[in-house]
């Protein structure tokens, strides 16, 4: 199914509009298909030893940036699951700065992590392709704030565009 409508006020944290307003209108699935071809040419272009680069100390990796890319997409396509299906358990935030950490990305290959990024948006087109008006349309509460299912692809492709902003602005050098 494609045609999901952009999100309206209060289908999402207010906070996830920093994200949302960098998607362009229209097809967003399409957003999300071309976007992957962008990841894959932005993060290979710094290469293996290129990918290991900090702007700053104490900042991410290029390849902890693309391992958060997957692990929030996880996250948040979980969420839009969980609502889809009629669960209305109010699911956990996430502490971006610890799972980070505790995922140790710097020691996998950037290629991998490249693939993973592929498999995970190709499984997050998969299950959205598969929802119609009314599953889009349903409600759900993660870390405190009510959701529609409708918003995450948008959140997705937000924050996607965000983390290549990051990366051309603070990573090339």
């Amino acid at each position: 199914m494609s045609g999901i409508e952009r999100p309206g006020a209060g289908e999402h944290h207010e906070y996830f509009t920093l994200y949302t307003s960098k998607v362009p209108d229209g097809d967003v699935l399409g957003t999300l298909s071309t976007q992957a071809g962008a990841v894959k040419t932005a993060f290979a272009s710094f290469g293996s030893s290129g990918s290991l680069h900090r702007y700053a100390p104490g900042k991410w990796s290029v390849r902890e940036i693309l391992g958060h890319l997957c692990d929030t997409e996880r996250l948040f396509v979980y969420r839009g699951l969980t609502f889809a299906r009629g669960d209305t358990t109010d699911l956990p935030g996430m502490e971006e700065d610890a799972w980070v950490a505790g995922a140790r990305f710097d020691d996998v290959p950037l290629p991998d992590l490249l693939a993973e990024f592929d498999h995970v948006r190709s499984a997050t087109l998969a299950l959205f392709r598969t929802f119609d008006a009314e599953v889009l349309s349903r409600r759900g509460t993660a870390n405190g704030s009510a959701m529609t299912v409708r918003s995450v692809p948008w959140i997705i492709a937000g924050h996607v565009a965000h983390h290549l902003g990051v990366l051309e602005e603070r990573y090339r050098s």
